[in-house]
């Protein structure tokens, strides 16, 4: 044994009391705490060993979670930017983060979006891929600083054709030539109606047609309204449409007209008096409701509902709205009344539905038909 003058006679360096404290910490976690002990002993030899303490977790082990999408309908990865393929940029856009909007929604659908402080409405027609004069048009606005935060805009995807003026071009005859609406081409692309068009520049014609003229290589199938170019399926009105949904939706006038068949974004026009009720095609969630202006992108007073089997339904040239948004509706429920707002001849319902066929697409003109 050791004598007190033994000790005194071989004092203990420092570094040897950083190593005394060592094993006197690794031998109380191994005592209290052992599940935790292997993360405190930094002893070993074997590098395959240090390597399994290090990356397996015990039970009682928190697990990290992967980041998870706040839109449950993203399934594919996002791409992060990096710098230099290093670290993570932060990207904040509009609608939030890149993972808030990537695939957000399908580009035949109405989207509704919140103005937040600091956007831009080029920043917003960037992360909507539409144009700056889409947004003005569909909202009422007074031109590309009328935003605010808190405001709510509805970003329609306008589809329609691109021309440059050439002489002799009008707004009548451009409307004429593709199916437009002359005052609607003046508004989208801030035009004054009384004024002569500038030959070399560029319109666009919000909801135009390219008319493809039946030839000798086109047919009309005995029994159908379809026409075939050169055995190709002609589709006389833009959005396109998607799959029959039978028995899923109602028809939203009872007793209607049918006035005009497929067109714009597989619209069906059905005409009643003044005041008739309009009712929901199917349930749903109402996520446009609007009273306020008589021309919302042509559309006047109107309502669209977003339905569970991931279609929209539009009702435009209402004389008002008695739904609310986020409010939830039954099929066949009264959502308002038939009237001539916007871009109307006169009193009738517009009826789009997106991302399926048109349940009335079959119908004939002047008649009261089922939804098919």
């Amino acid at each position: 044994m050791f004598r007190n003058a033994d000790i005194l006679r071989f004092p203990i360096k420092p570094k040897q009391q950083f190593l005394i404290a060592v094993f006197a910490v690794a031998a109380f976690v191994a005592v209290i705490l052992p599940d935790r002990a292997d993360a405190f002993w930094p002893f070993y030899t074997n590098a395959d060993a240090a390597t399994n303490v290090a990356t397996t977790p015990r039970a009682s082990t928190p697990a990290l979670v992967a980041p998870i999408n706040s839109d449950p309908n993203i399934s594919a990865p996002i791409a992060f930017a990096t710098s230099n393929g290093s670290a993570l940029i932060s990207y904040s856009g509009p609608a939030g983060t890149i993972a808030d909007i990537a695939n957000s929604t399908p580009p035949d659908r109405i989207s509704v979006y919140s103005v937040r402080q600091g956007d831009t409405l080029s920043e917003i027609a960037d992360m909507f891929n539409v144009s700056v004069n889409t947004i003005i048009w569909a909202n009422n606005l007074s031109g590309s600083k009328d935003v605010h935060p808190g405001d709510t805009l509805i970003i329609l995807p306008i589809s329609g054709i691109e021309r440059k003026i050439v002489k002799g071009d009008t707004l009548k005859s451009l409307a004429k030539k593709y199916g437009a609406d002359a005052n609607e081409i003046a508004q989208f692309n801030g035009l004054d109606p009384a004024e002569s068009l500038s030959v070399g520049s560029t319109v666009i014609i919000p909801g135009g047609e390219i008319v493809i003229q039946k030839t000798e290589t086109g047919s009309t199938k005995s029994g159908s309204n379809k026409t075939y170019i050169k055995g190709q399926l002609y589709e006389p009105y833009l959005g396109g449409s998607g799959t029959a949904q039978p028995g899923y939706y109602i028809n939203p006038v009872q007793n209607g007209i049918v006035t005009q068949l497929l067109h714009g974004w597989n619209a069906i026009d059905i005409g009643a008096s003044r005041g008739t009720p309009i009712r929901a095609a199917a349930e749903g969630t109402v996520i446009i409701a609007r009273n306020n202006g008589a021309w919302n992108g042509g559309y006047g007073n109107y309502v669209v509902i977003k339905h569970d089997n991931g279609t929209q339904t539009l009702y435009s040239h209402m004389t008002n709205a008695i739904v609310s948004f986020g409010q939830s509706v039954y099929s066949g429920q009264v959502i308002g009344y038939v009237g001539s707002t916007g871009l109307s001849t006169g009193p009738h319902l517009h009826f789009e539905v997106r991302g399926a066929a048109n349940p009335l697409r079959n119908c004939r003109i002047g008649s009261v038909c089922s939804p098919q």
